[in-house]
């Protein structure tokens, strides 16, 4: 170690009394973290390099692994905590920009956990979901205000192109070149048997997967990679992607090094360039802008598809929304600053945007009040963890949930934050076609299936606690909700009570 090295962060422990030098540690290690010395006929780790993937630990047939976070420790203060003291001594030696992964680590409130649900007792009793009816069904789109009569007085039912799900979860952007070909195939796997969809992001849509464009949402951001009239007619809707929570007001970036002749070709980019998406869309620099691309989106789909505008969570949020809302749009889906992402600068990540619950909340209050609610669906992400959050999302306001980093947990993702390296040893975050075959997508599909299965089973026991029966009489019911915890201007923005209220 030099003067200026740091201490690595984690150390792999091995078992010499276990290990039968089988060498499987090192054909499973992507960083190079493990090499066997012929000399001295020894298994070594190189401890500087390890990301605490779990990878080895996971595969080593006599459990002879494990990896421990280093009690070697900067000395640190109030003030200069040890991440801190790291990045400055990186920043200074490399000269760049930090960049990290997945959402925001930083131990900022999680409002989730300090909102109760409601529960029945004895004047409205609860329901029980599995004998009794219970609606987990949701439709994504633009709603009449009262019911319609045509000219003969019978009920008119058309209504403007829906979304229909059939649990209020969906897969959200990850675009094929930041996730590999076997994730994006085990997304669109299981949101096909799920009945749900999932999201091209901004990386076009592989053409092995046009047979899933039932379930697909294809997205147009502003780079407009993959983008033309097939791929726009391909999908079940259309999502402009003005902005995400992890990295709010910037655009996205996929090195070279991961354009192969696939995405090369998906993307409609020359292989191995850079594939750059600028911080703005460059047409659009107000609602006006925003309503004409959403009116030529909807004209190249013949007025078929329904329009989704993501947006990231900002400070504005609730006015921006109304804005969109009068664009056009079908759906407006917003993205919290927990949002997980493969690359992002570091301060972006950390520094920008606010949290999912306090933007939702502002936003379905202020389409309310403006009798406007019922022009658009709205989609709630940003670190979705459980059925549990899935159901107070749906009690702030939101119609359905995007799911992201809940759902590369299920294909087997770590959270060992290094996806912009490329060198996910799980097969998710990679390119590389060793790595990538590490993650079978029907055993993804079913573990995504699984997943959402088990959520939707808790969110109809607790419809059936608060004794609600459909999804539609939890949407926006913050007398649901309690909060414990909160400051009167937190309660405020969430629109609901303290607990014992």
């Amino acid at each position: 170690m030099g003067q200026w090295d740091i201490y690595p962060e984690f150390e792999v422990v091995r078992n010499e009394a276990r290990c039968t030098r089988c060498m499987g540690c090192i054909a499973q290690c992507a960083n190079g973290v493990h090499s066997y010395d012929e000399k001295r006929q020894a298994l070594l780790c190189d401890d500087a390099k390890c990301v605490d993937c779990h990878r080895c630990v996971a595969m080593c047939p006599t459990r002879a692994l494990k990896i421990v976070k280093s009690d070697c420790a900067l000395r640190e203060n109030g003030n200069w905590d040890g991440d801190t003291i790291k990045e400055v001594f990186k920043q200074a030696q490399s000269g760049g920009v930090l960049l990290s992964s997945m959402g925001n680590p930083k131990r900022y409130p999680v409002y989730w956990d300090k909102l109760l649900l409601n529960a029945s007792q004895v004047t409205n009793p609860s329901i029980d979901p599995l004998r009794e009816p219970m609606e987990t069904r949701v439709f994504l789109g633009k709603k009449p205000e009262r019911p319609q009569r045509g000219a003969d007085g019978k009920f008119t039912c058309e209504l403007p192109p829906q979304l229909e799900l059939s649990m209020p979860m969906l897969f959200s952007a990850m675009s094929y070149g930041s996730i590999s070909y076997n994730a994006h195939e085990a997304l669109a796997r299981a949101a096909e048997e799920l009945g749900i969809y999932y999201n091209t992001g901004e990386g076009g849509l592989h053409e092995d997967f046009y047979a899933y464009g039932e379930n697909t949402i294809v997205q147009v951001a502003s780079g407009r990679f993959g983008v033309h009239e097939g791929y726009l007619n391909a999908g079940a809707a259309i999502e402009i992607k003005m902005g995400q929570g992890a990295k709010p007001g910037i655009g996205g970036h996929l090195p070279g090094t991961k354009v192969g002749a696939d995405i090369s070709r998906t993307r409609m980019i020359p292989e191995g360039s850079d594939a750059i998406s600028p911080a703005p869309h460059h047409d659009i620099y107000s609602i006006e802008d925003l309503r004409q691309l959403v009116y030529s989106l909807k004209q190249a789909t013949h007025h078929k598809k329904p329009v989704i505008v993501k947006v990231a969570a900002v400070h504005n949020i609730a006015a921006i929304a109304s804005g969109i809302a009068r664009s056009g749009a079908d759906i407006i889906a917003i993205d919290g600053f927990r949002g997980g992402t493969g690359a992002a600068p570091t301060r972006i990540r950390d520094s920008v945007g606010i949290p999912i619950e306090l933007a939702l909340a502002a936003v379905d209050q202020r389409l309310r009040d403006e009798g406007i609610r019922n022009e658009v669906g709205l989609i709630a992400g940003g670190s979705i963890r459980s059925s549990a959050d899935v159901a107070k999302a749906i009690a702030l306001g939101a119609d359905a949930v995007y799911l992201g980093t809940a759902a590369l947990l299920a294909l087997g993702c770590h959270l060992c934050r290094t996806c912009q390296t490329g060198t996910c040893n799980w097969g998710i975050a990679t390119q590389r076609s060793e790595l990538v075959a590490r993650l079978d997508p029907k055993e993804g599909a079913r573990r995504l299936c699984n997943l959402l299965t088990a959520w939707n089973h808790e969110l109809m026991e607790m419809l059936g606690g608060m004794g609600i029966n459909s999804i539609e009489a939890l949407r926006g019911n913050r007398l649901m909700l309690r909060g414990i915890g909160l400051t009167a201007g937190e309660l405020e923005i969430l629109g609901v009570a303290h607990a014992g209220a």
